[in-house]
C-alpha cells in the first residue's frame, strides 16, 4: 500500500484513500458490536428503567431541594476548619505517594529494567491500583484507629500504584541519547537515571503528581466516611441527621476547596512545564 502511494505521488497522481482490510473491518465490528451487546445487556442491571422515579417521587426531591438550597452558614469556621484538614490528608497522601512512586517507575520501565524485574513490579503496581481506597482505609483504620492518619495511609498506597504506572509509561517514552551521552562517560546506571531520565520526565511527573492531589481532595473526603477525619466524617454524620442545609454548606465548601487546589495547580504546572 505505502509503494503504491509512493509511486502515484511521484507520477502526480492522486493517491488512492486507504482500505480496510477484511480482518480490520472483523475487528472493528466484533469490538464495537460487542460493546453494543454489552450496553443492551445491561440496560435492565443497572436500573435504568428506573430513572423515571425521579419525576414519580419529585415531593421526596422538592423536600430534599429546599433544604439544599437553603445553606446554614451558622458553623462555617469549623466546616472549613474540616476541610483544610482534608486538604492535608490528600497532601501527605500524594507526598507519600510520589516516593513510593518514583522507585516502582523506574524499576517498572522496559527500558531501565530487567524483564524479571520488571513483570513482579508491574503486578504490585496492578494490586495497589486495583484495591479501592476505602477497602485500604478500612483496613488501616482497623491497624491504627479511627483519624486521619488511616485515610493519609489508604491515599498514600492507592495514589502510589497509579503513580508508578503514569511515571513508568513517560519513562519508556523518553529520547535514549542523553542515556546514551551519560554512558558515554564511563558513569553507573544512577547517574544515568539523575542525568539522563529525570531531566527529561520531571516536568511530566510534576503534572501528574498535582493531579493526583486535586482527584484525592475529592477522594480524601469520601474517606472521611468511614471515619478517617477530615470533612466527610462530618458530612456523614449531616446526612444521618438529615440535616440537608449542613449539607449544602459542606458541598459548597468542597466546591470551592476543589476549584482553588485547581487553580493552584495550573500556576504550578504553568512555572514548572
Amino acid at each position: 500500500m505505502r509503494r503504491r502511494t509512493a509511486v502515484a505521488v511521484a507520477e502526480g497522481r492522486v493517491p488512492a484513500p486507504p482500505e480496510k482490510s477484511a480482518a480490520a473491518w472483523s475487528l472493528d465490528i466484533l469490538l464495537w458490536g460487542g460493546f453494543a451487546i454489552i450496553l443492551i445487556a445491561s440496560f435492565t442491571r443497572v436500573e435504568l428503567p428506573n430513572v423515571l422515579n425521579l419525576f414519580t417521587n419529585s415531593e421526596n426531591m422538592r423536600n430534599y431541594g429546599k433544604d439544599f438550597l437553603n445553606p446554614d452558614f451558622s458553623k462555617w469556621q469549623s466546616l472549613v476548619g474540616q476541610m483544610w484538614l482534608t486538604v492535608q490528608i490528600a497532601l501527605w497522601g500524594t507526598f507519600l505517594a510520589v516516593f513510593l512512586a518514583v522507585p516502582l517507575s523506574l524499576m517498572a520501565s522496559r527500558n531501565l529494567s530487567p524483564a524479571w524485574l520488571v513483570w513482579p513490579v508491574r503486578r504490585v503496581m496492578d494490586i495497589l491500583r486495583s484495591i479501592p481506597d476505602l477497602v485500604i482505609g478500612t483496613l488501616f483504620i482497623v491497624a491504627v484507629g479511627l483519624g486521619p492518619l488511616a485515610g493519609v495511609l489508604a491515599i498514600a498506597l492507592n495514589t502510589a500504584g497509579v503513580l508508578a504506572k503514569l511515571f513508568s509509561e513517560a519513562v519508556e517514552s523518553i529520547d535514549k541519547g542523553p542515556i546514551e551521552g551519560v554512558k558515554a562517560t564511563g558513569a553507573g546506571q544512577l547517574h544515568e537515571i539523575g542525568w539522563g531520565v529525570l531531566p527529561q520526565v520531571a516536568p511530566l511527573w510534576t503534572s501528574f503528581a498535582l493531579y493526583r492531589f486535586e482527584s484525592n481532595s475529592r477522594a480524601a473526603t469520601v474517606l472521611g466516611l468511614i471515619g478517617a477525619g477530615g470533612i466527610g466524617q462530618v458530612l456523614f454524620e449531616s446526612l444521618q441527621a438529615f440535616d440537608y442545609r449542613t449539607v449544602s454548606t459542606i458541598a459548597i465548601i468542597i466546591v470551592v476547596a476543589v476549584t482553588l487546589i485547581d487553580m493552584l495547580s495550573q500556576a504550578m504546572r504553568k512555572r514548572l512545564l
